[in-house]
């Protein structure tokens, strides 16, 4: 369990495990989880194959989904599975042209939705001005992403790829009138699901070192440069070795948040969120 732990977080770092957590990790009984282990692995996985998955795979995954801590157990999230693959074809174009989204036997589309509590005030005779506020909206998002993170934990566990999908965000209206959702839901992201493709292997792309995300007592950015700059360096190696062209992530990422055209279209969010009826006071 040592020597796997040891080369997945190589794999995650692109350095080796530290001498002084060697020996903590191999006596943590977190680190020594199967669970651990699973997630270390995670890599976005865009080759599928075509065969179906097991009946009862996604029964299996959403119930891990609920089984996700839920804000004052408001429960604010639906999700809808696509397995038709005209409409696959379809969500694909409509996110970017992303051909996994159409070789992956299964799209499910991960919806913050506020309808559901709506529906409630309304038969039971009560308003619901609470639900016009951006705290409402943050709830039903943050319960979505900690729901389809449980989903898919347990998918890869069992040996299947996944790959989120932040595209289905490019169209958001025209999304929900595909998917027929009422006022107040909206599509957040999507995920493929399928077997992957051992012909072209995803790989485990390099994470920041933990020092410039783990903070102790209060934050402290005072070796963050050189933690970037070390980064640079890895992620630029990883980019070599997948044949892709050489990059600094720093850069990467200063050039993707310097003007609105790095959010590539979606700067327009806030007039479709309220189109789709969210207030967001």
């Amino acid at each position: 369990m040592t020597d796997c732990l040891s080369s997945l977080w190589e794999q995650r770092y692109r350095t080796p495990l530290p001498e002084a957590l060697t020996g903590a990790l191999a006596d943590n009984p977190v680190s020594q989880s199967a669970v651990f282990t699973s997630l270390l692995s995670h890599r976005s996985v865009r080759a599928y194959l075509s065969d179906a998955l097991p009946e009862g795979t996604i029964e299996a995954a959403i119930a891990a989904a609920q089984s996700a801590a839920s804000s004052s157990n408001l429960q604010c999230w639906s999700v809808i599975a696509v397995e038709d693959p005209v409409r696959r074809a379809h969500f694909a174009a409509l996110c970017g042209n992303q051909e996994h989204i159409a070789t992956a036997p299964v799209f499910l589309v991960w919806v913050a939705d506020l309808s559901r509590l709506q529906r409630l005030a309304t038969r039971a005779g009560e308003t619901h001005e609470a639900l016009d506020y951006a705290e409402s909206f943050l709830i039903a998002t943050i319960d979505t992403a900690l729901a389809a993170q449980n989903a898919v934990s347990t998918l890869e566990a069992a040996g299947l790829g996944t790959v989120y999908i932040g595209g289905l965000r490019n169209h958001p209206e025209e999304i929900a009138r595909k998917l027929t959702l009422p006022e107040s839901c909206v599509g957040l992201f999507g995920l493929c699901v399928g077997y992957p493709d051992p012909e072209k292997p995803a790989s485990i792309k390099p994470r920041l070192p933990q020092q410039a995300v783990l903070h102790r007592e209060h934050y402290d950015a005072s070796t963050e440069a050189e933690c970037i700059a070390s980064y640079d360096a890895l992620d630029d190696a990883f980019q070599k070795e997948q044949g892709l062209p050489p990059r600094r992530w720093s850069e990467t990422m200063v050039r993707r948040i310097a003007t609105k055209a790095g959010l590539h279209g979606r700067d327009t969010m806030l007039a479709s969120l309220r189109a789709l009826g969210f207030r967001l006071k």
